[in-house]
């Protein structure tokens, strides 16, 4: 615990900003991709990225809820533990997070999706006493303009920004095997969240995955940061 705290206290400020403002554009974006497509008219292209044979046999699972919200937590402790891994990855970092950020944006505008809530009895789980209700009602209440309606499902940003956060931490050997170890778990129980408190449908895990893998690779790869001295 000691060592963890010693840790703790060495991400610069500098990092935590970036966790919070990566945070803030996170939920910028997701919002300004809604507008945009109501805006031009692309969400009237919306659909239900729905596969009946596996997302009608996703239980719902209210406790999941509060993993949900603390996601934001985890995407903040994110970019301020990459900022331990140097500047060179730290750079790479953010530049595949960005990378990520703009795909799933471009999605949410020119390929919208949406679940209705409505059609698929999900209103009745916000009707239940105690935090897990309240906590339903406050997501559905701030997620775009309709709250009948969840748009921008694909690829879902839970999934997407968790992934991310995965990733760079990955395989750092400045970042404790704890973490890491963490970060995976918190990754999977993320994904899981979206779809077993009815937020999103199965696809939406896979573009919130397979975006980030991709941006990571590729950035990796040609590794842009590399004519920084570390």
């Amino acid at each position: 615990m000691k060592r963890f705290i010693q840790k703790v206290k060495s991400i610069p400020l500098s990092g935590w900003a970036a966790g919070v403002f990566f945070l803030l554009l996170e939920y910028g974006m997701y919002l300004l991709g809604n507008f945009i497509a109501r805006t031009t008219g692309t969400i009237n292209w919306a659909f239900a990225p729905k596969v009946p044979f596996i997302d009608d046999r996703i239980p719902f699972i209210g406790v999941f809820v509060i993993i949900y919200i603390y996601s934001y937590v985890f995407w903040i402790c994110g970019p301020a533990a990459v900022s331990l891994t140097g500047k060179k990855s730290y750079t790479n970092f953010v530049i595949a997070l960005l990378a990520s950020y703009l795909i799933g944006f471009l999605f949410f505008i020119f390929m919208p999706t949406y679940i209705d809530r409505t059609a698929e009895g999900l209103f009745k789980y916000t009707e239940q006493p105690g935090a897990i209700g309240w906590m339903l009602r406050f997501i559905y209440s701030n997620d775009g303009v309709d709250i009948n309606r969840g748009y921008n499902l694909f690829p879902s940003y839970h999934c997407l920004i968790s992934m991310c956060c995965y990733l760079g931490v990955r395989k750092r050997p400045e970042i404790s095997k704890g973490y890491r170890i963490y970060s995976f778990i918190m990754t999977i129980l993320i994904c899981m969240s979206t779809v077993l408190i009815k937020q999103h449908y199965f696809m939406d895990i896979v573009g919130g995955l397979a975006v980030p893998a991709i941006c990571f690779a590729v950035v990796y790869k040609i590794d842009p940061a590399s004519k920084i001295k570390a």
